[in-house]
């Protein structure tokens, strides 16, 4: 039987944290880095990603500061 889950994720990473992360994920953005790596970590399909808060590319990120 198959089954969908919705669940809410926060978290916090450093600046380089989040740098290293996008480029061994070759991702540019937070949704792609995160679908990689639940799609690397549990046999799921059709996963979808959304960034509700926080900055979601490195371009966004150092906007910040």
């Amino acid at each position: 039987m198959d089954v969908k889950i919705k669940l809410s994720l926060t978290f916090s990473v450093t600046g380089s944290g989040m740098e290293d992360a996008m480029a061994e994920y070759d991702e540019v953005t937070v949704e792609g880095l995160v679908r990689e790596i639940i799609d690397k970590s549990i046999a799921c399909d059709e996963i979808t990603t959304h960034v509700e808060e926080g900055p979601n590319s490195l371009e966004d990120f150092d906007q910040l500061g």
